[in-house]
């Protein structure tokens, strides 16, 4: 399979310049969420995926740790300190999840373009170092759901800009600017993080989703999907 992941690393270079020229919402590092139609919609309902995601924290030592699931994201993280509880990626529907979270998959289908979705929870002081995103083909929704703080202590930097969560408030941002993250308080922090199709015209779009469905098909989410497989079966008994 190294072949083919070289033939799609270089198709994802030259792609990735057309997505940043093609673009129909510009090439930022933060975008307005006022930009995109639906995030009313979404943020909406942000209590009731409040009141979901207590309940799943209920459980936090059952979660998974990031890199349990994706083992690349060993380069981030080795420790407990970056939760998931997963709804989609890739292709993978998490039946169990969704079940156990119907407000917040509500949530998710009113996002056009969604590609993965996922509860993303980091520890107290727990950090993420610099690094970037795969593939600009997507763009990043945070809505904040448990925010300790809304200051530095607990906030993103994306490129040469640094924004703080608020709780039921949005951050949508391209993943492919170096990025880092942090939690500096004695609490824990979570979001709902989704990445969706950027908005392209017809063309480039329809190159994007064959470029996203090409990504499906790597070793990559291949072993995500099976290690979340597992991990499922043990925390719901099988």
């Amino acid at each position: 399979m190294a072949w083919f992941e070289r033939m799609l690393f270089a198709m994802l270079v030259k792609t990735e310049r057309l997505n940043r020229r093609a673009s129909l919402r510009g090439d930022h590092e933060f975008f307005d969420p006022a930009d995109f139609p639906w995030v009313p919609e979404v943020t909406a309902l942000s209590p009731r995926v409040q009141a979901e995601l207590a309940e799943v924290m209920m459980r936090r030592d059952a979660l998974p740790n990031f890199q349990d699931i994706s083992p690349d994201q060993q380069a981030l993280t080795r420790d407990a300190g970056w939760k998931t509880f997963f709804f989609f990626g890739y292709g993978l529907r998490a039946e169990r999840n969704c079940a156990r979270c119907p407000a917040t998959v509500q949530a998710l289908r009113r996002i056009p373009g969604m590609v993965s979705a996922y509860y993303s929870i980091l520890a107290p002081g727990k950090t993420l170092p610099p690094h970037r995103g795969p593939y600009n083909g997507v763009l990043r929704f945070h809505l904040g759901l448990k925010v300790p703080a809304t200051d530095s202590r607990c906030a993103i930097r994306v490129g040469s800009q640094t924004r703080s969560w608020g709780e039921g408030q949005p951050l949508i941002f391209d993943d492919t600017y170096e990025h880092e993250a942090w939690n500096r308080t004695n609490e824990w922090r979570a979001v709902l993080f989704v990445d969706f199709l950027r908005p392209l015209p017809p063309g480039p779009h329809l190159l994007n989703r064959a470029m996203i469905w090409l990504m499906t098909k790597t070793p990559f989410v291949k072993v995500a999907t099976r290690n979340h497989a597992d991990w499922e079966k043990a925390f719901y008994g099988g």
